[in-house]
């Protein structure tokens, strides 16, 4: 969705295409919908991949996220160990089961090396973190433990949200739809109930909109709350 595409659906919504008197022009609910991504920036949590070479330490000056929350290897053990050379054995054979000439010969020596590599590589992986990695916010900094260097690695973050167009997720532009509407109603009734006319033949519908809009965000708030996910890190 673009921009003013979001800015006709609140004016649609909250002033009827423009039919009803608005004290705000599209500037002014722009500056809304900016407020109300920030605001989203708190629960979005859906991951995006990046592929870069591998070093102990990754400069983030220019890589605007709002938190990392996973590591990997850009390739598996499928085949010989960028590192050290090693070939996962089960890897191995089954080539050798699955081909033309294959035969189910000796597959029980594989399996118990691979077991013996694996137990190996649980034991080392408690003594040291396998892509364990810490970011220093303050430094721009990403610093990457392995115990075998592969040429590259792929990290998944949580994208900085600098402009509408990048939310995908029509579940997320719903979100950001209903927090923008209920903070313009909010806005407009401040701006109508900032003073009360007196002997009027008919009244402004500020305290309305203000109570509405004051609901709408305060449930929005709250299901966001519910279903934030827990298993994201704390966004520092």
């Amino acid at each position: 969705m673009k921009l003013q595409d979001l800015v006709d659906e609140i004016k649609l919504e909250v002033f009827a295409c423009g039919i009803l008197e608005s004290e705000l022009d599209d500037s002014n609910i722009k500056s809304v919908i900016q407020k109300e991504i920030r605001e989203l920036e708190r629960y979005w949590d859906e991951s995006t991949f990046i592929t870069v070479p591998f070093a102990s330490c990754i400069d983030t000056t220019n890589f605007e996220h709002v938190s990392i929350v996973n590591i990997f290897r850009a390739s598996g053990y499928g085949g010989a160990d960028e590192a050290t050379g090693m070939v996962d054995p089960v890897w191995a054979q089954q080539w050798m089961v699955f081909s033309n000439l294959g035969t189910m010969y000796n597959l029980q020596d594989y399996l118990l090396n691979f077991a013996a590599w694996n137990t190996m590589s649980q034991i080392r992986n408690t003594m040291s973190s396998e892509l364990g990695f810490e970011e220093d916010r303050h430094a721009n900094k990403l610093y990457i433990h392995a115990n075998s260097y592969p040429s590259r690695i792929t990290i998944e973050y949580i994208p900085k949200i600098n402009d509408i167009e990048e939310i995908k997720s029509s579940y997320w532009i719903d979100v950001l739809q209903k927090l923008c509407v209920g903070m313009i109603k909010v806005v407009i009734g401040r701006i109508r109930t900032r003073a009360k006319q007196s002997g009027a033949l008919w009244e402004q519908d500020g305290d309305t909109l203000l109570a509405e809009g004051l609901a709408e965000l305060k449930e929005q708030r709250e299901k966001l709350e519910e279903n934030d996910a827990l298993c994201a890190p704390l966004k520092k």
